[in-house]
């Protein structure tokens, strides 16, 4: 019976033992599920997904800015191109319908035209500045816009020649107008400083009407000397002389008439070397005439005729006289470069003036019938 009693004690006390453990595992589990799953203790460990690129990615990612920084660029360029061509033309399409309505006022549609043609040639070359600046892969798409460019330069260059052909050249905004030959026309000229030269450079621009075997452009002589400087037409050739007709040059064919014509001469004594140019090229030159010689001061300086004491009553002859308009009339006291006549015979060439005589300062007298024109 006591026997009994113990082994019924130690299957109790094993059984309340298993379900002590059972509960604290259930406990224990139940813990373990809230700390893992509701109540985290530690921060999860962040997770950087983004991948670095590699140079392969970068290349093309390189060339797709590239790209569209120069599309940008180009439809910029294309679009500047276009409005200002579009201007261009709407202009010049404006004024040849003014000039074309015969009611029109000529002088003022020719001074307007003269003004337009002049600001849309230094818009046409800024323009073709900013295509030479352009990427060369952006360049070929703009090979339209180029050709009309072009185009427009070269209307724009027929314009200013119809114009140059019917008016005043190279900025000029007056000209004197002999009207017809006369003993009595011509045109004196008064320098301010002493025409004693050793060496000179003199420029004018022609448009003649009629031509003889000797029509005086201009001429400077003395009592002594009537022929110390003359430049005339002979036909269509062009002769200079210095100190007389033996020292003389002649350029062949270089006159048409009712065309404005840029001729300038030059000369010096120390070699005696002399040179005609026309348009900015140079056409003729030799040397050794009137070498040592000085043009004296003390003469007589005139346009459209020489005084060469021929005739009674004035030392005028009537079959040298020029008729026509004459005008942009400098004379330097030296010998100008190469470029520097090309610039005296350039788009706006009247505004440059020589240190004996200047176009436009020194004081040019019409006389017997001559006159200023504007």
């Amino acid at each position: 019976m006591r026997l009994y009693a113990i082994l019924l004690c130690v299957l109790w006390s094993a059984a309340c033992a298993e379900n002590s453990d059972d509960y604290e595992l259930m406990y224990v589990n139940l813990d373990n599920e809230i700390d893992n799953g509701l109540h985290p203790t530690e921060e999860p460990t962040p997770c950087d997904c983004r991948r670095e690129h590699s140079e392969w990615d970068k290349l093309f990612i390189m060339l797709e800015n590239s790209q569209m920084r120069d599309g940008m660029l180009l439809q910029a360029t294309d679009d500047v191109l276009r409005g200002e061509l579009r201007r261009l033309r709407a202009e010049l399409g404006r004024l040849a319908g003014g000039l074309e309505r015969p009611c029109a006022p000529a002088a003022p549609a020719l001074d307007e035209l003269l003004q337009a043609s002049r600001d849309a040639g230094r818009r046409l070359a800024r323009l073709e500045g900013a295509e030479a600046r352009r990427p060369g892969e952006a360049g070929r798409a703009l090979d339209a816009v180029l050709e009309e460019l072009r185009q427009t330069r070269a209307d724009l260059r027929a314009v200013q020649g119809w114009a140059a052909r019917r008016w005043l050249p190279a900025g000029c905004e007056t000209a004197i107008l002999f009207p017809m030959r006369s003993k009595k026309i011509f045109g004196s000229v008064h320098p301010a400083a002493p025409m004693k030269l050793e060496s000179f450079s003199a420029c004018i621009w022609v448009k003649a009407t009629d031509v003889l075997n000797k029509t005086i452009l201009f001429s400077y002589g003395t009592k002594r000397n009537p022929y110390e400087m003359q430049l005339y037409l002979s036909n269509q050739s062009m002769v200079f002389v210095v100190g007389g007709e033996q020292n003389r040059l002649v350029a062949d064919t270089v006159i048409s008439l009712g065309r404005w014509t840029h001729l300038c001469s030059t000369w010096n004594s120390e070699k005696g070397l002399m040179s005609l140019w026309v348009n900015g090229e140079r056409v003729a030159t030799t040397a050794g005439m009137a070498t040592g010689h000085v043009i004296p001061e003390g003469g007589i300086l005139q346009i459209g005729q020489e005084k060469n004491g021929c005739c009674v009553g004035g030392g005028f002859d009537e079959a040298l006289a020029f008729s026509g308009r004459l005008t942009g009339f400098n004379i330097w006291d030296r010998v100008l470069s190469n470029e520097e006549i090309r610039e005296t015979g350039g788009a706006e060439s009247c505004h440059i003036r020589g240190n004996v005589v200047g176009w436009g300062v020194t004081e040019i007298q019409p006389h017997g019938g001559a006159q200023y024109v504007s």
